[in-house]
């Protein structure tokens, strides 16, 4: 007789339900990119808009040293500080046409020279040789420094019986005598110089980073046709870092146009006509007459300009990019 056995089969063990992650909420992901831009924008508003537009509405009264414990009770000037602004046969108008014309030259000369030396510097430290990270170090040091230091050691070295650039001069027997740099029509070259200084090492920068994208196949390919170290620059480099330098020219133009630390450390709050730039003029209008109405005039329309002078640039160099 035979019992037949059956082997008792386990039963299924089923895995523990997994808990379904909470759905997002519609409302959340719609908002949240505009809650994280949000202090961005409050913070712009804040730092730059705001001030731009009480600015913009000091320039249309006459806000004088007796109103300035209540704003809101300087009468209304209407357009005439701008009319006493823009006219050129009064001393208002004539000191801010002769500040406008220091500070042209100031710019064009500064932004060619740091454009110059950047590319320079840039080109000679493209290639792989010992030392090339510590030259590159000692370059950036400019740009490093913190612009109040730079300037005021510039302040020094630019004395006239003390400073280390007289010194040297003399000691070289370039200079029969001392020449002042903070006063007198020397005052410009000072200001140029310390600019360049400051600005150099950031077009270096800008355009060694440039350098970097551009492949090192054309340059042998070009070596191999013929093409010398000019002629590779001509025609591989420079037309690689145009994007680049359409932005740099731009950006290094506003801040030198409107350089306002540079005139004011260098030369305290007496500055010589030949260093006489716009932003530090505006500063002197403001601030030593107590006419803050004609000050934001002028303020206003330097704004204005270097708007047109930056939709100028953009439309002409988009042109010329859209037919390259």
């Amino acid at each position: 007789m035979s019992v037949a056995t059956h082997e008792a089969k386990p039963a299924a063990v089923t895995p523990p339900a997994r808990k379904s992650a909470p759905e997002h909420r519609p409302g959340l992901k719609r908002w949240l990119p505009y809650a994280l831009v949000a202090p961005a924008v409050v913070m712009e508003l804040i730092i730059h808009i705001l001030p731009m537009v009480v600015g913009i509405w000091m320039s249309f009264v006459k806000l004088t040293k007796f109103f300035i414990a209540n704003w809101s009770a300087a009468p209304s000037a209407g357009l005439n500080n701008y009319k006493v602004a823009l006219d050129f046969d009064n001393a208002v108008g004539e000191g801010l046409l002769k500040s406008f014309g220091v500070t042209l030259v100031f710019s064009l000369v500064t932004l060619g020279l740091s454009w110059v030396l950047g590319m320079a510097a840039a080109v000679a430290l493209q290639p792989t040789f010992r030392g090339r990270a510590l030259i590159r170090t000692l370059f950036l040091v400019p740009y490093a420094l913190p612009a109040y230091a730079g300037i005021l050691t510039w302040n020094f070295m630019l004395q006239r019986d003390t400073g280390a650039v007289n010194h040297v001069l003399t000691q070289l027997h370039l200079t029969d005598g001392k020449p002042f740099w903070l006063i007198g029509g020397n005052a410009l070259i000072s200001l140029i110089t310390v600019a360049t200084w400051k600005l150099w090492t950031f077009a270096f920068l800008t355009l060694m980073a440039g350098l970097q994208s551009i492949p090192r196949d054309q340059y042998e390919a070009a070596a191999v046709d013929g093409a010398g170290n000019i002629r590779q620059w001509r025609n591989i480099t420079l037309p690689a870092l145009r994007p680049v330098n359409l932005v740099l020219v731009l950006v290094l133009f506003l801040w030198t146009f409107s350089d306002f630390n540079t005139p004011y450390v260098l030369f305290g709050t007496a500055q010589p006509p030949a260093g006489d730039l716009i932003t530090f003029h505006i500063y002197n209008a403001s601030f030593l007459t107590w006419n803050f109405g004609s000050g934001a005039a002028m303020s206003v329309l330097l704004l204005i300009f270097l708007m047109i002078v930056t939709g100028i640039y953009l439309l002409v160099t988009g042109r010329k990019s859209r037919r390259a």
